[in-house]
Parts: structure tokens; sequence; C-alpha cells
């Protein structure tokens, strides 16, 4: 089946969801670094964000980066990705600062990816949650994820979550 390309500009009452840009680079290195492990290099973030560029081109999903309306910064990111899943059966994913958790950002940016993947015609999306983070497992029953089956990779337990779409 052919879809539509996901729009690369997404907006909400206090969120913009748009292409990265090489601004993105410093502050994505900081959230990447917030995960615990070392900060990446100025050249590898680059990297990063490049294959991120080049797979959308390729599928026609996109993770974006989510910034406040109101201060105009740099908070995370969201959208869609292979991950785990397919072109057919992307993942929903997202990840935003700590400092701006609690404050239904998340929900706020993956509805509005949820909107942009059912546009794309796709009918069912995936996500993935390790079974400690209990706000991302919030944020996706929220948006109508079901349970689907746990399975385990060299990090522990994976909770595998999905939702088919209109």
């Amino acid at each position: 089946m052919r879809y539509s390309p996901m729009p690369l500009q997404l907006a909400t009452a206090r969120l913009s969801l748009r292409p990265w840009t090489e601004a993105d680079i410093d502050a994505h290195r900081v959230l990447v670094a917030e995960r615990g492990g070392d900060m990446p290099s100025i050249e590898d973030n680059r990297r990063m964000i490049e294959d991120q560029r080049a797979a959308s081109a390729l599928t026609g999903i996109a993770l974006l980066p989510v910034i406040r309306r109101d201060v105009g910064d740099f908070i995370g990111y969201c959208g869609l990705t292979v991950g785990r899943g397919s072109v057919d059966e992307p993942e929903i994913a997202y990840e935003l600062f700590r400092r701006v958790h609690g404050q239904g950002y998340a929900t706020e940016a993956a509805s509005a990816v949820l909107d942009a993947a059912i546009a794309t015609g796709r009918k069912r999306l995936w996500s993935t949650v390790r079974p400690w983070n209990a706000p991302s497992l919030r944020v996706l029953e929220k948006l109508g994820f079901q349970r689907d089956h746990v399975s385990t990779d060299d990090s522990g337990e994976l909770v595998w979550l999905t939702r088919s779409l209109p």
C-alpha cells in the first residue's frame, strides 16, 4: 500500500513540531546525555540528525523537534519512526527533557503525531516502552494504545503497545 507523506509541520495550542535545523544540535545533544550516557559530540549528533532526515526522505515519516510556541525553546522530539515496527506500521516515539515532564507536552505532541499518522493512511501504530517508564505508558494509554505483548532484549523487558487507526 502507498501512503501519503507525514506532514513535517505540526502545531498544537502550545507546541510546534517542525523539521530539524542546525540550531537543534546543541539542545539535542543535552537531551541525549540526559539518558545517562556521555554527551555525543557535535559531529555524532549532526550525523544522527542527518540519518533522521535521510530516513524520513525514504519512508515519508519523521521524528520532529518539539518547540514550545510561547518560549521558542527545543524541549524534545516526537514523531513516527520505523524503530521496531515497519514502514506500514511505524512506531510513535517521543522524548522530552525531564524539566518539562508532567506538563502534558508529550500527550499534546503525540496526539498531533497520531492525527498526522491517520492522515498518511496507515491503519496501525506501535510503541515500545520499558516497564519502569510509567509516565510514557500513561501517555500512550491516554492516546488509546493498548498493551499487546512483552518481549526481552539486551536491556531487559520491553512492553509493546498498539493502536488501530481509523
